[in-house]
This record gives structure tokens, sequence and C-alpha cells, in this order.
């Protein structure tokens, strides 16, 4: 059984890592790359970088940014936010990124996800699903958490996995922020659907959440507020999980 991956997020705006709750009041917190690095000497294992306002405002993901990154740290990292066609896709790979999500332009073009797999393979390729309960069912949002697209977060789930994505990057945007717990109903859901990796992402605040959203068999757990704000290390986190049983790379 492969290791569960321990992911830190981080959202950049304006050159900025920033952080909200609920995907709302959105404050600057610091320096991408120096946190990157802080990250990468804690032990975690992946990098996520999401400019936060990219598909709003349409603007093109900080090409920029993940030059940097790439000569300065060895961790794998994913980037992503506003990428709209396989070119970019393509490009961002070039600059040194492992991996590239997309959101919005999957769910505008679904076709997309076949065409960027043809390009740079499933491997290098991640869908991001941002959903929220509605009270019937959890709901595919967009452009950043601004757009309802009234569609079954579990149905798309299934069709990014028939279309070629090589992982899901999920959060859920009634716990994002909030510390208070991964929305499990909705993880387990997504995790029992497709037989690829699962990121679960939106609500940790303490080492027995990871535990939980592994135990129901998601790949890896992505955070924030809880490093961003030194309320745990990642190397601590790894202890713990390690000393309850989960498979983590501590070196």
């Amino acid at each position: 059984m492969l290791a569960k991956r321990i992911v830190v997020a981080l959202d950049v705006r304006d050159g900025k890592v920033v952080k909200g709750v609920r995907f709302e009041n959105v404050q600057d917190v610091g320096d991408p790359v120096e946190f990157a690095r802080r990250y990468e000497e804690d032990g975690t294992d992946e990098i996520v970088f999401l400019d936060i306002t990219a598909s709003h405002e349409g603007r093109r993901t900080l090409m920029s940014l993940a030059e940097r990154v790439a000569s300065e740290i060895y961790v794998p990292f994913t980037v992503g936010g506003g990428i709209r066609s396989v070119e970019e896709i393509r490009n961002i790979i070039k600059s040194g990124a492992d991996k590239v999500f997309i959101n919005t332009a999957a769910v505008d073009r679904p076709e997309l996800v076949r065409e960027a797999v043809e390009v740079v393979g499933s491997a290098n390729l991640v869908v991001a699903i941002d959903a929220k309960w509605n009270g019937r069912f959890w709901e595919v949002y967009t452009h950043g958490g601004r757009r309802a697209r009234g569609l079954d977060a579990v149905r798309w789930a299934r069709e990014v996995e028939r279309l070629g994505a090589g992982e899901i990057l999920l959060t859920s945007m009634d716990t994002d922020g909030t510390q208070a717990g991964f929305d499990i109903p909705l993880t387990r859901a997504v995790v029992d659907a497709v037989n690829i990796p699962v990121v679960a992402s939106g609500g940790a605040g303490c080492p027995d959440h990871f535990y939980e959203v592994f135990r129901i068999g998601a790949s890896a757990a992505l955070a924030a507020s809880i490093f961003h704000y030194g309320k745990y290390t990642v190397r601590e986190l790894k202890e713990h999980l390690l000393r309850r049983g989960i498979d983590v790379r501590l070196d």
C-alpha cells in the first residue's frame, strides 16, 4: 500500500500567500517561495499553488512563480488557477511544475481533460472539484467558489476519471478554513466512486482529522491554516499519524 501523502496548500493572490474561511475573508500571510522552502524542510510530501483569483478575473496562472519555485525547491508541486488550454498546461509543466490542476475550464469543456491527458499524461493532470452541499447533493462550484454549476460532484468525479484525469483534488466549501475537520461524507462518497487517488481538502484542524480522512480511503490530505499559523508542523502531524498506524513517509 502506498504511503499517505501530506499536502500543503498555498493560495496565491498578487504574488502573496493568502488564507480565508469558506472561500471568503481572504488575508495575506506571506511569500509563497519562503513558505514552500519551509514546508520542504519540514517534510511535506507535496505543495499545491493556487492563483485564487485567476479564473474569476480571467488572468493566466502565475508562470513566473512556477519557474521560481522549481529553481528553489525539490519537493513535488502542483499549480492551478485560471488554466484554460492545453498549451497553458504544457507550458506550466515545462516551467517545472510536477502536476497541473484544472477546475473551471474542465467543467466548461470536459473534453479538455482528455486533450490534456493526451499531451502531458494522466500522472500530470489533476482535476480540482470544489463542492458544497445544497440539501440534495454535493454541488460543483467553479470560478473560485463563486458559481454554482448544478452538477453532482460524485458524478463529476466519475466522469473526470473516465476522461483520464490522474487524480482528484476535492475541496469541501462547507468545511474550508474552519479547522473543524474534513468533510467525511463528501470525501467517502467520492473515494468510493472512483479508482484514482483523491486528495481531501478543506477543514483540517488537528492531526486526528487527517487520521479520520485517511481511514476512509483518501490517498492524500491537504491543509493550509494549521501549518501557516504554526498550530502544527508537518513533522508533528506525521509522527502522530505513524503512532496511530497510518503509513506516511518520515525522513
